[in-house]
């Protein structure tokens, strides 16, 4: 039984030691085009024009925002009247403290 076994087993390695020569397909990358070692590819008039006007259209939403509603940064409170604190409430001791 281990004879046959061992028969077996060598005709396997035999096989994996040769080469195969058959149906040999190189695959094909679908990414773009060849930029091996060099820079990418510059973007094209239509990218350069959109990205700018997206980051235009960007700027004008943040300001138009910040002008019109500034209460969404510096928040919906009201300021509090400094004149009318104390100076206890500030921490300064009174005057005739020794």
């Amino acid at each position: 039984m281990s004879l046959s076994r061992g028969i077996h087993l060598l005709k396997k390695i035999d096989s994996i030691r040769k080469p195969i020569y058959g149906n040999i397909v190189q695959s094909t990358r679908n990414s773009g085009g060849y930029s091996y070692r060099v820079a990418s590819y510059p973007p094209t008039k239509f990218q350069i024009i959109g990205a700018n006007a997206l980051g235009g259209f960007m700027w004008w939403w943040v300001l138009w925002h910040l002008w019109h509603e500034p209460d969404h940064i510096t928040g919906e409170f009201p300021w509090p009247d400094t004149k009318k604190w104390t100076n206890e409430e500030l921490g300064i001791p009174p005057d005739d403290a020794d």
